[in-house]
């Protein structure tokens, strides 16, 4: 029998986005609930909204609440320290591409949470050594796969290609997680119900 699913759509420049890759695999742990990551760039649908830039970094106000809420919520999580990168946001660009290309690996939930866990908790830029010394952790030939996102038009295309799916489902922030059934669910603080949604449906 099948597994019911639910994507989970993500960016690396998403603070939220962060809690969630640490959270959402205990969340499934005890259901029957295949989770699908899906790397998606936010700059496109921010553009389409008339951002250029964070929403986080044009209203200030908004931005310092935030910074202090993801403080709170790693600490009611039981997450490490919350640590702010400076710049934000960064250019993940290359990381989002390894993750995209090779969505459904076995390997590249821990490589996404690896690249979440450095920027977010050490404020490590998303450099080249960190792509080549996380993949190589994991196993995998991190300057082979480094090469490729820098020069690989099918890996480009393959982002680009996620991100306008993204569009059409109607994505406008990140996270969001999407059932099979077409119901989404944005926000970190959504995911406990994306998933009751999936577990409720799927029965």
């Amino acid at each position: 029998m099948t597994k019911p699913k639910l994507t989970y759509w993500f960016d690396f420049a998403s603070t939220y986005s962060y809690l969630s890759a640490m959270r959402i695999e205990n969340l499934a742990a005890d259901t029957d609930i295949d989770i699908i990551w899906q790397q998606f760039l936010l700059g496109p649908i921010f553009k389409a909204q008339g951002y250029e830039t964070s929403p986080f970094n044009l209203f200030e106000i908004k931005g310092k609440n935030m910074w202090r809420d993801l403080e709170r919520l790693a600490q009611y999580y039981d997450l490490p320290a919350f640590t702010k990168p400076d710049p934000f946001p960064q250019n993940g660009l290359r990381a989002a591409r390894i993750a995209a290309f090779y969505a459904g690996e076995d390997w590249v939930p821990q490589f996404i949470k690896s690249i979440f866990f450095a920027q977010f908790t050490k404020a490590a830029l998303i450099s080249d050594e960190l792509i080549v010394t996380s993949l190589n952790d994991l196993g995998q030939d991190g300057d082979a796969l480094l090469h490729q996102a820098k020069s690989d038009l099918s890996m480009k295309d393959k982002l680009r290609q996620v991100t306008e799916e993204a569009q059409e489902k109607g994505l406008f922030g990140a996270p969001s997680f999407v059932t099979e059934d077409g119901e989404l669910f944005w926000g970190n603080d959504r995911l406990e119900q994306a998933i009751d949604w999936v577990k409720r449906n799927s029965q």
